[in-house]
């Protein structure tokens, strides 16, 4: 079994108070938790299908890691313990994943799950947690289905929603060209079913005569080209290309191979440079549109922004085998950031009831999130982030366009 396990520590929010927390007059553990340390589980797919997610939780750990050196959280280190999801595919992947946090939780005691990959694998994993009372924190995976406290009070993502790309993405379409003609390709799957579902949301009673063709993938599809040829067939001239990772890749350049150049859109998860967009090829993926919730960093000017600044530093100090042009990096980095602020807010009540109930009591900025996106929940609230911004892609970074929209 892959394993990867560190002991680490990450640089701070809010310099000069993060690591400063209120005293209680009792301390108050839960399993994980100790004078010394909180334990922290996670699984990753570092090799597999989906390794070039694996950027997430390396990133993560050297977050921190950059904490442990400058304290820990009110004085206790974060063990990191983080399993490799491996090459598990399709059905495979619930399987593998409940497998993974139980032995986190039973045989490795940690005291709660922190930003696991996937939408079928946390959704696998979500009734063992929940059962068990253990805090399944801010998901790898932006599905709506993570924000329902009232069913699942211990499991809360993080990010936007696909749903919500969904419907922004087929709001600007009705607002800016409302004469198109759209395909979409979106995968067989929960993940983009909800894509699908928040486009039809999106374009309300103009689907139906919008919407030209909807193809959907599977994991195990090899050749996405032929779905690009039907989608060509159609005479879209708008492609709202849903697919996410490796497909996105696949399916960026089979159209531009296929001299079919429609105005395309992806979803954030297929955003990375470096991961998705440098193997289809630049010149392939000029014009295309997606959403983010972050400020850039790669253009001239950029490090005028101290939270910029503080970002390339930590990129260089603790992550620096890592490419600047990858996305999931600052994915870890905010992730990472979140989770420290909840456990500063926890103090010396390191119970697992206490570490969801400030999860859930969050209103927080960070440095790195446009102005206008903010961190907040309550208890009947588990989205933290609900707004974006869309992004165009120049042919060497990407570049805002619009205000912030969302909920």
């Amino acid at each position: 079994m892959n394993k990867f396990t560190v002991k680490i520590a990450g640089a701070m929010l809010l310099a000069g108070v993060l690591f400063a927390g209120p005293a209680w007059a009792q301390k108050k553990y839960d399993a994980g938790a100790s004078d010394t340390e909180i334990k922290i589980g996670n699984v990753s797919p570092y090799t597999g299908w989906a390794k070039d997610y694996g950027a997430v939780g390396r990133a993560e750990a050297a977050y921190f890691r950059m904490v442990n050196e400058r304290g820990g959280v009110n004085g206790r280190k974060i063990n990191f313990v983080s399993e490799d999801l491996g090459a598990a595919s399709g059905a495979e992947i619930a399987e593998r994943s409940t497998e993974l946090t139980r032995k986190l939780v039973e045989r490795d005691g940690v005291l709660l799950m922190f930003s696991s990959f996937g939408t079928e694998g946390n959704l696998a994993a979500r009734d063992y947690l929940n059962e068990r009372k253990v805090p399944q924190l801010f998901v790898q995976s932006s599905s709506a289905l993570f924000d329902d406290a009232g069913h699942f009070p211990w499991t809360m993502g993080l990010f936007a929603t696909f749903r919500m790309e969904g419907v922004v993405y087929a709001k600007w379409i009705l607002q800016s060209k409302p004469g198109a003609k759209i395909g979409v390709l979106y995968g067989d799957d929960d993940t983009g079913r909800e894509y699908l579902a928040g486009i039809h949301e999106g374009l309300g009673d103009k689907a139906g005569g919008m919407i030209v063709k909807e193809v959907a993938y599977r994991d195990g599809d090899a050749a996405i080209e032929e779905h690009i040829a039907e989608l060509k067939k159609s005479d879209a001239d708008m492609f709202l290309n849903m697919s996410v990772g490796k497909f996105a890749t696949a399916a960026i350049r089979a159209a531009f191979d296929a001299d079919w150049h429609p105005l395309q859109f992806i979803p954030n998860a297929s955003l990375s440079i470096a991961a998705f967009l440098d193997p289809a090829g630049l010149r392939a993926a000029t014009g295309i549109i997606c959403n983010a919730r972050s400020k850039g960093w790669l253009r001239p000017g950029a490090e005028n922004d101290p939270a910029v600044r503080e970002f390339l530093a930590w990129m260089n100090k603790y992550n620096s085998d890592a490419s600047l042009r990858d996305q999931n990096n600052l994915s870890g980095y905010e992730r990472a950031q979140v989770l420290v602020e909840v456990l500063r807010k926890c103090g010396d009540d390191l119970t697992r009831a206490n570490v969801i109930k400030q999860a859930a009591s969050l209103d927080l900025e960070l440095g790195m999130l446009r102005p206008g996106i903010r961190i907040k929940t309550s208890a009947t609230d588990y989205q933290p982030i609900s707004q974006l911004f869309l992004i165009k892609f120049d042919g060497n970074d990407w570049v805002s366009f619009g205000s912030v929209t969302g909920r």
